[in-house]
């Protein structure tokens, strides 16, 4: 009888990247604190986190964070001030973030690759598996992606990948994933990675997306694992050692995701995310749908 999988009780989401694409506004603000319509991104996160079930949250830190910890701390001068005018809808809105989970922080100390930041989790992690999420995608709460991969991870194993079909002209922004069929329609076997792949070369039309629930192996791995693409520490390049192992840390699977995932990880993607969760919100969507409206058939006239 096979011993009874480790529950996955913790996440990891790493931030500490310097969010060049968005200079001049990440020069002072930390990119996982842009607004999402009114909400930074970094809180949609945590959000999803903790919906899976996922309270204790580990983040990855550096240089010029310290608004993150702010964030998801109390901030007793605002509510007290909102209190005092009897603004409980502000006020509740305000502490919804320091109430969400248990938030840890660590510093990674240079940005040396996801890898490398997923390896400065391991004294908080331990033995247990863990899941990894990417404040870049926006997963919609309606479809619980992250939710089916711990129960992936907990029937069969090892570590679980979130891929997405992408655009072959796109798939160098990602990882690329060789998968094999199972018996699940949603689940493959990934037998290969390749960070980022040179036009016309990925193996398959899989894109990993930033949502990942990891053995422990991992960090050994890690630890092992020399500076590749971009000279950073990839966790691609560890997950291929895994990929081809059935034990050790092995095997590794992949959730083919179909649903709705907003991409914040550059200027024109941010825009339209914020665009499609505005349309969809019941106190801004309606107003704000008619507005769209005509501003898009006055520009079509012009």
């Amino acid at each position: 009888m096979s011993p009874r999988p480790r529950p996955v009780t913790k996440a990891v989401v790493p931030a500490a990247g310097l969010g060049t694409r968005f200079l001049p506004a990440t020069k002072a603000t930390p990119k996982e604190m842009l607004p999402v319509v009114d909400k930074p991104a970094i809180q949609y996160v945590v959000e999803e986190a903790v919906t899976a079930g996922l309270s204790d949250v580990l983040m990855i830190t550096g240089r010029n964070k310290r608004p993150l910890e702010d964030h998801f701390d109390r901030n007793y001068e605002l509510e007290e001030a909102l209190s005092r005018k009897g603004d409980a809808d502000r006020l509740a809105r305000v502490r919804e973030s320091s109430d969400l989970a248990t938030v840890h922080y660590v510093r990674q100390g240079a940005p040396q690759g996801l890898g490398h930041a997923v390896l400065c989790a391991e004294p908080h992690v331990g033995d247990a598996p863990f899941a990894v999420l990417l404040g870049d995608d926006l997963i919609d709460p309606r479809d619980p992606l992250l939710a089916r991969m711990i129960e992936v991870q907990q029937q069969r194993g090892g570590s679980v990948v979130a891929l997405m079909e992408v655009d072959p002209a796109l798939m160098h922004l990602y990882g690329a994933a060789a998968v094999t069929a199972l018996d699940e329609p949603d689940v493959v076997r990934v037998t290969g990675l390749v960070e980022k792949p040179e036009p016309g070369h990925a193996p398959s039309a899989y894109a990993v997306i930033g949502r990942y629930v990891l053995d422990p192996a991992v960090f050994g791995v890690l630890r092992d694992t020399q500076p590749g693409r971009g000279g950073e520490i990839q966790l691609t390049d560890a997950l291929r050692v895994l990929a081809e192992r059935d034990e050790e840390g092995g095997p590794v699977h992949g959730v083919v995701f179909t649903g709705r995932r907003y991409d914040t990880g550059d200027r024109g993607d941010y825009l339209r995310a914020i665009v499609r969760l505005a349309c969809e919100r019941e106190d801004l969507g309606p107003d704000f749908r008619q507005w769209l409206r005509d501003f898009a058939a006055k520009e079509l006239q012009d």
